[in-house]
């Protein structure tokens, strides 16, 4: 509940800190390209980016949410497109918008291959356009009704064949290309290209150039597009309307604050009889930045269930309250445990509760989800001292051409790969167990004489903790797998769960003898 999001990393001891160690980082095309973005954004002097002094940190989380093939595919000469894939995405959140589309026209062709473009722009969704923003998209249809009534006009003189751009933005799921795809071809579309693409946080963002529509202009197109979504079964807004895990406000009551975040507070509720931690996001805080890592949360907790991983109950998407709701751990964290409590673990018990986190990140591994911030801190006890993980903030789900964001996570346990802006996997995970096996075997905090900038650097050359002298060689051989400097060579977690469970058996088998 205490950690910054992102690049940002935590100050405090299991909490996190916003200082970078000292880097060299070579600049790789998907930088330059955000880069060069940034920068020609700025010339145009919209109000949108000059006006905001935050935005080029919302255009790195804007990049940061796709795969490198996103950037390689952005035209540098019409940057503007950026701009309107992220407000799509951001109309995207609500789910009674889905799926938000936007459609321009771009080009009219004549018979003589000549091209005649006009820019305009208008952002829709699939509920009808009666909010707040219609004003603006009026005024930009309006804009293309008086070039498309110059189109009809010259439509006697040469046969013209009109393109255009439709973008959609939904939740992601199997068979979403190929539905919008029959959509348009419903209509009478002829798709000459798809640019589709899939976020980190579960959402889509499919570019359609397309051909085939009469001279009707932009303003019946969008009315086609709203028809064919209203009357689909597998697109319709109320197929997607998450009421399974909208929480009951009426229901939910709530008790005292459990502790205090840089961004969100955490209170003890009551939900339906049931004792639930709610995680509330400080409303005077928000923003975009926040809100996508707010709804990427939700988006995993709902889709994981495990015994070792905390209970996800609901939420709460609306604004002003961005809330996520958990079963209630009695048990706090091991961090406190460990730390606040001085709680020397026997070696059975430290086995345990390794055994107990395996399980889940062995679990979220396998559903391709990267924790990114596995720490003692995020580890939590119930009444039976069962550890679940939990904070799935920056978790992301893992893709083949995604590309992770550096130094996310709190330093003290951050992989070296992740501090140093190379790629990383779910084997950064791995790095981060160690170090937590090395925090449950000796109570203390990691490099504890140092500060988290200098720990961060030492890690960087090579440092690591000290392993005591009187640790189970097993045990301390586990460890230094775990915080290899080369990913490859750190085992998984499914390895890691056997083997802790032959120590622990090991482990009892002479305790037992002992005895007799």
């Amino acid at each position: 509940m205490e950690e910054e999001r992102s690049s940002t990393v935590d100050l405090t001891e299991g909490v996190g800190e916003s200082s970078s160690p000292p880097r060299s980082v070579s600049s790789s095309k998907t930088y330059d390209v955000r880069t060069e973005v940034f920068r020609r954004l700025v010339e145009t002097g919209s109000d949108e980016v000059i006006g905001n002094p935050h935005f080029k940190d919302l255009l790195d989380a804007h990049f940061d949410r796709f795969p490198s093939s996103y950037a390689f595919d952005v035209n540098l000469g019409q940057v503007d497109d950026v701009l309107l894939h992220m407000k799509v995405l951001a109309l995207a959140r609500d789910p009674n918008s889905r799926p938000v589309y936007e459609i321009r026209f771009l080009e009219d062709v004549d018979a003589n291959g000549d091209q005649h473009s006009e820019n305009f722009t208008g952002v829709s969704s699939s509920k009808a356009d009666n909010d707040g923003t219609v004003s603006s998209r009026a005024r930009d249809r309006d804009k293309a009704n008086v070039v498309e009534e110059h189109l009809a006009e010259s439509s006697s003189r040469r046969q013209r064949m009109p393109i255009y751009e439709v973008i959609f933005s939904s939740i992601d799921k199997p068979k979403l290309l190929s539905q919008l795809s029959a959509l348009l071809s419903n209509i009478g579309l002829d798709i000459r290209e798809a640019h589709v693409f899939s976020t980190n946080d579960g959402y889509s963002l499919d570019v359609f150039v397309v051909e085939g529509w009469p001279a009707k202009g932009t303003h019946a197109l969008y009315q086609a597009v709203g028809d064919a979504i209203a009357g689909s079964k597998v697109l319709s807004v109320a197929e997607e309307h998450p009421a399974e895990w909208d929480i009951e406000m009426r229901i939910l009551k709530i008790g005292e604050k459990i502790s205090a975040g840089s961004c969100a507070d955490l209170y003890r509720g009551k939900y339906f009889d049931q004792d639930v931690a709610i995680k509330m996001l400080r409303y005077e805080n928000l923003n975009d930045k926040l809100e996508q890592e707010f709804f990427q949360e939700v988006s995993i907790m709902r889709e994981i269930q495990h015994g070792n991983i905390v209970h996800f109950i609901g939420a709460s998407t609306k604004h002003p309250r961005l809330w996520i709701v958990t079963e209630y751990m009695p048990g706090g964290s091991l961090y406190d445990y460990l730390h606040k409590h001085h709680k020397v673990l026997k070696l059975s018990q430290l086995l345990k509760f390794a055994i107990d986190v395996c399980k889940g990140m062995e679990y979220l591994h396998q559903n391709k989800i990267i924790h990114r911030d596995l720490k003692t801190a995020n580890l939590l006890l119930d009444t039976n001292e069962v550890v679940k993980i939990a904070d799935f903030g920056i978790a992301r789900y893992v893709s083949e051409e995604g590309v992770m964001t550096a130094e996310t996570g709190t330093y003290r346990w951050m992989a070296p790969e992740v501090m140093n802006h190379l790629p990383y996997d779910h084997k950064a995970d791995v790095f981060s167990f160690g170090i937590v096996l090395w925090e449950l075997l000796t109570a203390k905090v990691p490099y504890e004489s140092m500060s988290p900038l200098q720990a961060a650097v030492g890690v960087r050359q090579g440092l690591r903790p000290t392993i005591p002298e009187d640790t189970h060689p097993s045990l301390a051989q586990l460890m230094q797998r775990c915080w290899d400097a080369d990913p490859g060579e750190r085992p998984p977690f499914s390895e890691i769960k056997l083997e802790l469970k032959a120590l622990i058996s090991e482990v009892t088998d002479s305790h037992e003898s002992n005895d007799v």
